[in-house]
């Protein structure tokens, strides 16, 4: 199983030799927990290494000066400075709080490393919350983590439980195959929260399914008409039918599944919204908003509290996707992107042209300064959205064309972007490089992007394929990715079993570290004996000649010989 290596990163020399353990020695048990969160972040064994090789002499007490070599108080200033011993830990916890907002993940990874105090200090930093909820947003923290999470850890280990996750879609897979539609599946989506999957097409009806053991759960009536969109969280179910209705249920409070979609229409829990005047193609949520896109050119945007129309963005084309993110949209129509202000209506800016013939699919990042389009043609471009002040710029960062067909739907779940396309082939991409590192300025934004040569852009890290028909639709979740097409089944690729084998892996590897830890504390106390020789491995010692042992096992041997 083959796993990303991370490029190797050495501690900064200078950060090193300015920090001070103000316990006066480290612990072996936090430097063996430091190295393996740095393997975690990407820290090479040699910066570790050269670390543990520097905190013996470098990183101690000051020692105190004597009266004799205390500086002059008439000398210069500089000398004065130079001869004052300081160090990082001297500094206000809060002032130190501010040097630990600029750094990213690997970074405050390999300041933790350094002493006790700052692992401390990094690991209880409130930046931890804001990394997790940029990636993977809050709505997937932390229960969908797994149930062996247990509620007092922190944010730094929620983070570092999902960043392993995520290495997992490069490892060994199950395939599942869920059958249960009776003609082409239009579109799944994925509530990893209440580990439900939701699947509709042209069978007119929704089917809700157990994600983590693939039983069908419930199907519902016929909506008379094809489903080509829904979207759900743990309040609302909303499905968008070629008739232009929306079709909503609302969650039940103690139901063991949320949503009653098998029986008889329920006026209570069970509506439809009525104001698209053609076919509804894509549909999404937030806390306060229902957004649908429709053939008739217009995305409406919803109040889930009084269930009216409130906004209507007019288009020049069929809307095809959208994607929400704060009080901004973006949409699709025909071959051009959109990105709306939907507090006030007013569109932010446009991309044209964004693909050769028509764009077919759009996904966000959980920050939403990212799109990702697909196209007719088979590319798939990203994009980053700048806004300063009242202008809004948006930059091509990289394009890919891993597909010979439409690229259907996309989905993308830090750091995977997952594709599905006419071709009958799923592609993953890892778009972690093309981010650079980020540097947390207060009132400053800056490009998060490295907006360098497209043509060093490497290619998908994993296609995967084997499907006649067309696939129609995709969703990724932590360990998991779900698709639906013409065939009309739902295919699920389970990748636990490689989460399950890294673990053993980490664990392994673990072990391995501690004894050698163990080794070498042993190897230190044994030198500072002053050379004493071990009387066991003198008596192990073979003659290089005769082989035989020149300690007391051969004296004895001969003696014995001699009485004979």
């Amino acid at each position: 199983m083959a796993f990303e290596c991370q490029v190797n990163t050495e501690v900064s020399k200078n950060l090193i030799d300015s920090l001070d353990n103000p316990l006066g020695q480290l612990a072996e048990s936090n430097q063996f927990h430091s190295q393996i969160e740095a393997e975690n972040f990407g820290v090479s064994k040699v910066a570790s290494d050269s670390y543990t090789k520097k905190e013996k002499g470098v990183i101690s007490k000051p020692k105190p000066v004597s009266s004799s070599k205390k500086a002059n108080p008439d000398s210069c200033g500089s000398k004065h400075l130079l001869s004052t011993d300081r160090s990082i830990t001297d500094l206000p916890p809060a002032l130190i709080s501010e040097i630990l907002n600029c750094l990213d993940p690997k970074e405050l990874g390999i300041v933790s490393c350094a002493s006790t105090y700052l692992c401390r200090l990094a690991s209880e930093h409130h930046v931890w919350k804001e990394f997790y909820c940029e990636r993977w947003g809050l709505s997937a923290a932390p229960a969908s983590l797994g149930s062996g999470l247990s509620d007092d850890k922190s944010w730094k280990d929620f983070f570092v439980e999902r960043e392993f996750r995520s290495k997992t879609f490069m490892g060994r897979y199950s395939m599942e195959i869920l059958y249960g539609h009776t003609e082409p599946v239009r579109t799944v989506f994925l509530l990893a929260s209440a580990k439900l999957l939701f699947t509709s097409g042209y069978d007119q009806t929704v089917k809700m399914w157990n994600m983590e053991e693939g039983l069908l759960i419930a199907s519902s009536r016929s909506l008379g008409c094809t489903i080509r969109a829904v979207a759900a969280d743990t309040k609302l179910l909303v499905a968008g039918g070629t008739d232009g209705f929306i079709h909503c249920w609302k969650a039940i409070e103690g139901s063991p599944h949320l949503f009653n979609i098998r029986g008889p229409q329920n006026e209570t829990t069970e509506f439809r919204l009525w104001e698209h005047q053609g076919p509804i193609t894509s549909l999404a949520l937030d806390f306060t908003r229902i957004y649908s896109g429709s053939w008739d050119m217009t995305v409406r945007v919803w109040d889930r509290l009084s269930l009216k129309c409130v906004k209507v963005l007019r288009h020049s084309d069929w809307v095809g996707g959208l994607a929400p993110h704060d009080t901004t949209l973006a949409s699709t129509a025909g071959s051009d992107v959109y990105v709306w202000d939907t507090s006030s209506g007013n569109l932010m800016t446009i991309i044209h042209n964004a693909h050769v013939g028509k764009t077919c699919s759009l996904a966000r990042n959980h920050k939403g300064d990212f799109l990702f389009t697909g196209g007719e043609d088979g590319a798939i471009h990203m994009y980053e959205i700048l806004s300063h002040g009242l202008e809004t710029n948006e930059y091509l960062v990289a394009t890919w064309i891993p597909h010979s067909g439409p690229v259907h739907s996309l989905a993308f779940e830090f750091p995977w972007l997952v594709s599905a396309s006419g071709d009958g082939k799923l592609s993953l991409i890892d778009v972690r490089k093309l981010l650079k590192t980020r540097k947390r300025a207060s009132g400053t934004s800056a490009s998060c992007v490295k907006h360098g040569d497209r043509s060093s852009v490497e290619a998908p890290q994993r296609m995967l394929h084997g499907f006649a028909k067309n696939l129609l639709s995709v969703n990724i979740g932590a360990d998991r990715i779900v698709c639906g097409g013409e065939e009309g089944v739902v295919r699920i690729w389970n990748f636990t079993q490689a989460l399950e084998i890294e673990r053993r892996a980490n664990a392994l590897r673990g072990i391995r570290l501690e004894n050698r830890m163990r080794r070498r504390k042993l190897h230190v106390e044994n030198s500072s004996k002053g050379g004493r020789t071990d009387q066991c491995s003198v008596a192990a010692k073979k003659n290089p000649v005769t082989g035989e042992r020149s300690g007391w096992h051969s004296k004895r041997g001969a003696s014995g010989k001699l009485r004979v």
